[in-house]
């Protein structure tokens, strides 16, 4: 999946998380990306994010993403989404979570962009 302009990361996310396909959400990230995957929580490097996404997948429930902006310099964007997971499994009953979301994303040499910094829990 090849995501050419930042602002789409977002939506592609929810895409790809909704549908279950790792493969898909894991091409999105930089190779030295960092993800916030919990409050507190800080994970880097293709594996770590992988192993966080699929906890994530595993907890079943459909996410919504709303953009709010995106800021450029260069090759650099800052983002940020306002995102909704709905019947997500925690200790084995249905929860809702929410929150905002300070992204960052390159663009990488052939023009696509991925995520270097993802803090899924910004409002924490």
């Amino acid at each position: 999946m090849r995501i050419d302009q930042p602002e789409l990361l977002g939506e592609a996310y929810a895409r790809a998380f909704n549908s279950g396909n790792i493969e898909q959400i894991m091409m999105l990230y930089d190779e030295e990306a960092v993800l916030v995957p919990l409050p507190g929580a800080r994970v880097s490097g293709l594996g770590a994010i992988r192993e966080a996404q699929l906890t994530s997948l595993g907890m079943g429930g459909k996410i919504s993403m709303a953009f709010r902006y995106c800021i450029r310099s260069g090759d650099v964007a800052l983002m940020q989404h306002e995102w909704s997971w709905c019947d997500a499994m925690s200790e084995g009953r249905p929860r809702n979570f929410s929150g905002r979301t300070a992204e960052v994303a390159r663009r990488r040499p052939d023009g696509s962009w991925r995520y270097i910094i993802d803090h899924v829990w910004q409002n924490d």
